[in-house]
């Protein structure tokens, strides 16, 4: 398999089925889980070369977020939390990855759109790519207790276009890329599955 082929999986985020967060206890909320997925297509190219050769294709990414998860910093109008390794899917053109290292979610209100970003890496034969996916979605879909926990956003799905929705990849053999995003978000809770994190605690 190609580079081109093992990095194009890299490039979006968002958000992403894979393995399960890591619980952050003694917490009164229910435990489910959120389940984000961002269908979509990239391009155009709004800064770089796009040496994986993104512009232009598909990918399904798909996110599992612990509802109990608690922000590692917080303001009034955002906050970020630390998603484990795998739990970010990417699908692109049929081969499938998943986050290699912990990733970062950022939520972020504001009054013309709220917004999901996504810091996370793949890894593959020791050469690592980071992606950074921003989803902007209608103002008001979060509710304030977004900020406390991850929750679902409202309505579900929502048409996501460039440039307001954008990848960016980076990597020492690939430079910086920023792509547009266009498509759609959309996700679900449900009480926790098994998941492979949680096995033998």
């Amino acid at each position: 398999m190609s580079w081109k082929t093992i990095f194009a999986a890299v490039f979006l985020s968002v958000a992403g089925g894979g393995a399960a967060l890591a619980q952050s206890g003694g917490d009164a909320r229910p435990s489910a889980t959120l389940t984000i997925v961002v269908d979509g297509t990239a391009g155009p190219i709004l800064k770089g070369n796009d040496p994986l050769g993104l512009n232009g294709q598909s990918a399904t990414i798909t996110l599992l977020a612990s509802e109990s998860l608690k922000p590692v910093k917080h303001t009034k109008t955002s906050a970020s939390y630390k998603i484990p390794a795998g739990a970010i899917t990417l699908v692109f053109n049929g081969n499938s990855y998943q986050s290699s290292a912990p990733s970062k979610m950022t939520v972020k209100l504001g009054s013309k759109a709220d917004t999901l970003t996504l810091v996370s890496a793949v890894t593959k034969d020791g050469v690592t790519v980071m992606f950074t996916d921003t989803t902007s979605l209608a103002a008001g879909s979060w509710a304030n207790a977004v900020l406390q926990n991850p929750v679902p956003f409202e309505p579900s799905p929502q048409t996501l276009a460039s440039p307001a929705s954008r990848v960016k990849y980076a990597g020492s053999f690939t430079g910086t890329t920023v792509l547009g995003i266009s498509g759609t978000a959309s996700n679900s809770d449900a009480p926790d599955p098994v998941l492979p994190d949680d096995e033998g605690d």
